[in-house]
């Protein structure tokens, strides 16, 4: 297998691989060394000490126990004796949980062996002890200090050095696991040492070789980019791997052919395109011009709509204002019907008060002339009475004198009565008569304001549609204004585009083809007519008829035209035989379109 096939991700796997496993090694032999060391102090800690710890608390309970039993045999205070007994019984039980203590710790042969000799010991230490105790309670005290002195004496030294050669024993033991330790932890160094260092050698020397793997097709890569980036697309990318490398050395590879492609492309559609866009820059010069005077056009349309539309709203006011003076006048001529109507009422009421004052002055003048009557009657009695009525005769007198003064101050009212009521009986004729005319006229200006009512509604409705007509005439000039600019900046961008195709055409001659390519540029003539000016002028024949359809856009520049069929621009250009713009009639021939030229397409310019 070629190491060069390899992928890099592989490489670097294996690379890293190769790290853990040596990381792997060392790390394993760190543990078997850390292992050793950890039985070593587990049997220092977890077996020598503890055994030397218990020990030496047994032996501290042994010498306790001695000097309890000496005294006891030398103190004759029972109370003492009692309470020393008790401290003993304490001391034997403390010493049967440490012996359980010890127990599990026992390791080796010689140490079960010492254990078992100091049992024995310790048990015919304690019978002695029993038999010290019982001397010394019945007051022996001197065979209690003689076997206290003596056998006793003895198996105590003996059990102290059995002890003694058990801590002994122990400590020995520690210090031998101290010292394998210390050489377990020199091998681990050395050990370890060698292992770091190897592993460092071995991840230099793999780190070493995946650069070498990895830089040189990089430097390659990097070179041919250079080259492209200088504008030489002549030279020749090696690909000697199937790596990552090598896959981007192909696609180097390919962008280089792709370049030299486009680049051939751009250079042959750079005329056709300069060539189309002073085309379209002019045939946007000529329509830029048409379409500023219809702009112009729509700018007088509009004026005229808004004077028509002030006109029509000013004969709406009007009719507004006429309808609401015929609504006032109406409105005055109902209420002065209604003033009539009242008027009528009141004279009528004051004819019939005239009538009832005539028929009480008629009850007045019989009441005079009644009295004028009895007072006749009253002087014909005077005067038979004779001097005795006297004075009643000038009294009848005097009544009789206001009885016809006031019968005739009665038949003057009466008259004057009488000439009120015909007067007001010839003013309600009038008042009647006026109340007709009134409710006449009435009528009249009712008809008159519903008139005035449909003129003003029919004035709104001619003011808001010809509004409608100003803004829909408004919005076209406001669109043709729009498409005025809009032709404008096309124009613009066209020309910027011919001054780009030039640029592009300079730009693309930096890059050097492959020798033996052949850089075939299409020729296109230059049909670029001259813009489009106001003045009337012959129009220029078509170069060639143009067929049915609509002219090729140019949507795909570069590749894409050498990507269907190998048909550049340039040569649809050629073959489409695009004719170019005729100018406007002029101002004498204004809204008039020029006669079409035979054979000119249904989409001319001319006829827009």
């Amino acid at each position: 297998m070629n190491v060069k096939n390899l992928k890099i991700s592989t490489r670097m796997l294996g690379t890293f691989g190769l790290l853990v496993v040596l990381l792997l090694a060392v790390v394993a032999a760190a543990l078997v060394q850390l292992r050793s060391m950890r039985v070593s102090m587990e049997v220092i800690t977890g077996n020598a000490m503890p055994s030397v710890e218990v020990i030496n608390q047994i032996g501290t309970d042994v010498v306790r126990t001695r000097l309890l039993e000496v005294r006891h045999v030398n103190n004759d205070d029972a109370a003492y004796k009692t309470d020393s007994e008790k401290q003993l019984e304490q001391l034997q039980r403390r010493l049967a949980e440490r012996k359980k203590a010890y127990e599990p710790l026992l390791s080796s042969d010689e140490e079960r062996r010492l254990y078992a000799q100091l049992l024995q010991e310790r048990d015919r230490y304690q019978q002695l002890s029993q038999q010290v105790l019982a001397l010394s309670r019945q007051g022996e005290k001197e065979k209690a200090q003689a076997v206290l002195g003596g056998e006793s004496l003895k198996l105590y030294n003996e059990s102290s050095n059995t002890l003694d050669l058990l801590v002994k024993l122990n400590s020995d033991a520690a210090l031998q696991e101290s010292r394998n330790a210390e050489a377990v932890y020199g091998r681990s160094v050395v050990v370890l040492s060698v292992a770091a260092l190897a592993a460092v050698l071995l991840a230099v020397l793999a780190g070493l070789w995946l650069t070498r793997s990895i830089r040189a097709p990089l430097a390659h890569a990097v070179d041919a980019a250079d080259r492209v980036a200088n504008g030489d697309l002549g030279g020749t990318i090696r690909i000697d791997r199937h790596d990552e490398t090598g896959l981007l050395l192909g696609a180097l590879q390919r962008m280089q052919s792709s370049l030299v492609q486009t680049v051939r492309s751009v250079r042959q559609n750079a005329e056709g395109v300069a060539s189309a866009s002073a085309q379209i820059a002019s045939g946007n010069a000529d329509l830029s011009s048409r379409t500023e005077e219809q702009a112009s056009a729509l700018e007088q349309t509009a004026a005229s709509m808004e004077e028509l539309g002030s006109t029509v709203r000013q004969n709406a006011d009007n009719a507004r204002q006429a309808n609401q003076l015929a609504l006032n006048a109406s409105s005055v001529a109902r209420r002065g019907g209604e003033v009539v109507a009242e008027a009528v009422v009141t004279m009528k009421g004051i004819n019939d008060s005239s009538r009832r004052i005539g028929d009480i002055i008629g009850v007045i003048d019989s009441i005079a002339f009644q009295t004028n009557i009895l007072a006749l009657n009253a002087a014909v009695e005077a005067a038979r009475a004779g001097e005795q009525g006297r004075g009643f005769a000038v009294v009848a007198g005097e009544v009789r004198s206001l009885a016809q003064r006031s019968a005739e101050a009665a038949k003057e009212i009466k008259a004057l009565i009488t000439a009120s009521v015909e007067r007001v009986e010839q003013g309600s004729q009038l008042v009647d008569r006026a109340g007709t005319t009134m409710s006449e006229v009435v009528a009249a200006i009712g008809q008159v304001t519903d008139i005035m009512g449909e003129i003003s509604s029919a004035s709104t409705e001619q003011s808001s549609g010809v509004a409608q007509v100003g803004e829909a005439v408004t919005q076209m000039d406001q669109t043709t204004q729009q498409n005025a600019a809009l032709v404008e900046e096309s124009a613009a961008a066209a020309a910027a585009l011919r001054k780009q195709a030039q640029d592009l055409v300079e730009a693309v001659a930096v890059f050097q083809l492959p020798r033996g390519a052949t850089d075939s540029h299409a020729h296109v003539p230059h049909r670029v007519a001259a813009p489009a000016s106001t003045a009337a002028r012959p129009a220029a024949p078509p170069v060639r008829p143009a067929p049915p359809a609509s002219p090729a856009r140019p949507a795909a520049l570069g590749g894409g035209g050498a990507a269907a069929g190998g048909e550049t621009l340039a040569r649809r250009l050629e073959r489409d035989a695009i004719p170019p713009i005729r100018p406007r009639a002029g101002p004498t021939q204004a809204g008039k379109p020029a006669p079409r030229q035979p054979g000119q397409g249904d989409d001319d310019w001319e006829t827009f």
